[in-house]
């Protein structure tokens, strides 16, 4: 491969270091270089001299340098970062962390703990970016096309265990459990600092390799999460780099199902909440194919009604309505108890939401509201933000309907339980139900319901 110069194409002495810490001769590193890459499915043919060519200033280009780092990081024992072999690049500077599907198990790890230290530290390139439109789609490709990782098992720091995972889970169950209840504004500090502080010491740490799967496994649904809060909290450029690091870590894990669901659930809606229709369903297209006969009916319901999603935004009813039907069969086919537990929560009132959007952004006021009533009917009062929204939902049905004193009435509902949340999402359901209200303002009901939404704002 053709090698740039560094900047200031000064001698690499951070790389002469860790050379001299493994005890590798030059030809000895780009022996193990190369074969690290033809792991990745790399032709590499890097000899002493490339080497000596990196020691005075030049870098390969691509995913070379991960792949050094990684050969390194194998003779060493432990986690070598592109930073520490000093080919960094400008790679761990603001516009790229957390964008990129990391070639490696070690990268991934390198990425998404970067991505921590950043947001808690509460970078002003992160907490104002905005999402780039390329990296909606760009992951799921990568996420398609990648072998499975031979190995994740490592020995670092501190001994991991299978009660330490467990730790994981039960925590993020946890914290699931406050955010459906009080919102993400509450809950996401919490998050981001246990993330940054006990989970990013574990990922460091020496495990196995059954106890590492399942720690990427853990990790990534808790990242997933963190992902989801920030799109609760108006941040949905973080969100995106959240998500797509939770789709390296699934693929860690060796879970395709779940990597599917990130595409499916998180990565699709958070294109939708940003007007990108096609990209919705291309996205639950490839959760559909990548995971193909690894997950039960559940997930393909899921994975449906987000695809149907996309259609019912791009105005294309008849195959919405196609798509649709597959979604509700294959619930009818659900079998709860044999499903993992990061789709427990999906179930026929999660469709039927989704649904109800669906309806509505066609402008089927009929459906739309009898799926809102179904959501309503079946989400238990635990999942305050997600009642609170199928209320504006089917505020906005009645809306379409014309029965104005109705639709306030439950839009009185909704704004009674999001008086309790502190929730972005929320918020903008029912600045979205307000617009829809503007024909209509010389209604009483309408002048009475904006009264009050004045005097809470007061207040």
């Amino acid at each position: 491969m053709a090698a740039r110069p560094l900047v200031a194409r000064q001698p690499n002495e951070r790389l002469q270091s860790l050379i001299q810490e493994a005890g590798c001769s030059n030809a000895g590193l780009a022996r193990r270089v190369n074969m690290c890459g033809a792991e990745h499915g790399l032709d590499l043919r890097y000899d002493k001299t490339s080497v000596a060519r990196w020691l005075r200033g030049q870098q390969p280009r691509g995913r070379a340098p991960g792949i050094v780092a990684e050969a390194l990081g194998r003779k060493l024992g432990r986690a070598v970062s592109i930073d520490e072999i000093g080919m960094a690049d400008g790679k761990n500077l603001a516009t790229g962390i957390g964008l990129h599907f990391a070639p490696t198990v070690l990268g991934a790890i390198e990425q998404v703990c970067e991505l921590w230290r950043s947001d808690v530290g509460r970078r002003d390139f992160l907490t104002g970016s905005t999402v780039a439109a390329s990296a909606l789609v760009e992951p799921s490709r990568d996420w398609l096309i990648t072998r499975p990782d031979q190995g994740v098992a490592r020995n670092g720091g501190a001994r991991v265990g299978a009660s330490d995972v467990e730790a994981v889970k039960a925590t993020t169950q946890a914290l699931t459990d406050l955010d459906h209840r009080f919102g993400s504004g509450h809950v996401r500090p919490v998050v981001v600092h246990y993330l940054n502080s006990v989970v990013s010491g574990l990922l460091a740490g020496s495990y196995r390799e059954s106890v590492g799967r399942e720690l990427f496994s853990a990790v990534a649904r808790l990242t997933e999460l963190a992902g989801y809060m920030a799109v609760d909290t108006g941040q949905p450029g973080l969100a995106q780099r959240y998500y797509i690091q939770a789709l390296r870590l699934a693929q860690a894990a060796g879970d395709r199902g779940y990597g599917g669901y990130i595409l499916a659930a998180s990565m699709s809606h958070l294109a939708a909440a940003l007007g990108n229709p096609r990209e919705i369903a291309q996205l639950a297209r490839a959760a559909q194919e990548g995971a193909r006969g690894q997950v039960g009916h559940t997930a393909e319901a899921m994975f449906f009604a987000a695809e149907a999603r996309g259609h019912a935004l791009l105005g294309d009813a008849r195959t919405f309505a196609t798509v649709a039907g597959l979604a509700v069969g294959a619930m009818e086919r659900s079998e709860p108890d044999q499903d993992p537990p990061w789709i427990a929560h999906f179930d026929h009132a999660y469709l039927a939401d989704e649904l109800a959007h669906c309806h509505r952004d066609l402008g089927q006021a009929v459906p739309a509201a009898r799926r809102a009533e179904e959501a309503l009917a079946a989400h238990p009062a635990t999942r305050a933000r997600r009642r609170a929204i199928d209320m504006l939902l089917l505020a906005d049905a009645q809306v379409q309907q014309r029965e104005i004193e109705q639709a306030c009435h439950t839009g009185t509902q909704a704004v009674a339980l999001l008086s309790g949340l502190r929730s972005d999402r929320g918020a903008e359901y029912l600045e979205d139900f307000r617009r829809r209200l503007d024909p209509f303002s010389a209604e009483p009901s309408v002048r009475e319901f904006g009264a009050r939404l004045e005097a809470q704002d007061a207040a």
